[in-house]
């Protein structure tokens, strides 16, 4: 008795000893073969709705389930083709009733190319993306000539047109500046000469710039520098007709009639030119400073203009080209022109 007692007991103790010994080593050499309740059982004939068939690895699954893996922290057993099944058909009865499913709120069309009408605003300068969502529910934004009253619109920066209160938002990768160019400074971005010239006001920006129409060596005052091509061309084009307004110190003393000669026209060798606006400013004995407003962009116009009428300029400066005016911008000051100011010049030239 005492031998057979011992037997089994030191047989169960040799089993389980030897069965560690050979998990060990399959897992150092082969792939240890799987244990019941790791396997996954198909759905074949005696299955019952509660998942796998009855018999060893059922219980032993189920057990192991509960037991969060087994033995050595295994992992959750898997779960059966038909359990999943039934979930699948839960789900789909559950929703099948709901036909009017609400989607995310978009603007029509939201699935397009093309970047958030926000977005593209808050590039452009008009404030973050809530200031600019804001602009969107005052109906202050239209695209392509319509008021936008729904956010999330997408739009396309190379081919729409988006306007703020009616001006025209450059959405592009744009510049626009204005620099009171000093006296002595050439109207160009470069000088084989090596005289001082508006590049040298612009060497540190990204893109390249170019001047819009030029000033005379002498002259001080507003130039424009973009990139924008078409906008500088329509700006200096006469169809357009964009005035300039010019300051000039002359020496009287000068006739009442002078501003009427200068608006009926003072012929030049190159035509007519004629001004569009003429009013003294300021008098100091003989010194007048007078103020002279002309579309035409031809060369030392004024200069010329004011020459013929018996009066030769002593200084010159432009203090405003279209919408865009001096202020108290200081001589070789750069600006960046505000979204308004853009719009206005847009404005200006039918863009």
């Amino acid at each position: 008795m005492r031998s057979s007692g011992s037997g089994k007991s030191g047989g169960r103790g040799n089993y389980r000893g030897a069965g560690n010994d050979r998990d060990q080593k399959q897992g150092q050499g082969r792939p240890r073969k799987p244990r019941p309740e790791e396997r996954r059982y198909d759905v074949g004939p005696g299955a019952t709705k509660d998942g796998p068939k009855a018999g060893r690895g059922g219980a032993s699954g189920a057990r192991g389930a509960k037991s969060g893996g087994g033995r050595g922290g295994r992992t959750q057993p898997a779960t059966s083709r038909e359990y999943d099944a039934r979930i699948e058909e839960r789900n789909r009865e559950r929703y099948a009733g709901k036909k009017d499913v609400k989607l995310p709120k978009t603007f029509p069309g939201a699935e397009q190319e093309g970047e958030r009408l926000q977005k593209v605003l808050a590039r452009a300068g008009y404030g973050s993306r809530r200031a600019c969502e804001e602009l969107i529910e005052q109906a202050r934004v239209e695209v392509n000539g319509e008021i936008v009253l729904e956010q999330g619109k997408r739009v396309d920066p190379e081919k729409d047109e988006v306007k703020v209160d009616g001006l025209t938002v450059a959405t592009q990768s744009y510049q626009f500046f204005s620099l009171n160019k000093p006296a002595g400074v050439v109207s160009t971005m470069e000088d084989p000469e090596g005289r001082q010239c508006l590049g040298d006001y612009v060497t540190n920006r990204e893109t390249r710039l170019f001047h819009v129409g030029r000033l005379d060596t002498e002259t001080e005052g507003v130039i424009l520098l973009t990139n924008h091509g078409e906008l500088a061309h329509r700006l200096t084009h006469p169809k357009y007709g964009v005035k300039k307004t010019y300051l000039a110190h002359i020496i009287g003393p000068i006739p009442r009639d002078l501003g009427k000669q200068l608006k009926d026209g003072i012929q030049l060798e190159d035509g007519y030119a004629r001004a569009d606006h003429f009013r003294v400013v300021e008098q100091t004995g003989k010194h007048y400073m007078v103020e002279v407003t002309l579309h035409e962009g031809r060369k030392h116009i004024v200069r010329r203009m004011l020459a013929e009428a018996g009066f030769p300029v002593e200084s010159l400066v432009r203090t405003a080209f279209g919408p865009i005016t001096l202020g108290d911008q200081k001589s070789g000051w750069l600006r960046r022109l505000s979204n308004t100011e853009v719009g206005m010049l847009m404005r200006e030239v039918d863009l």
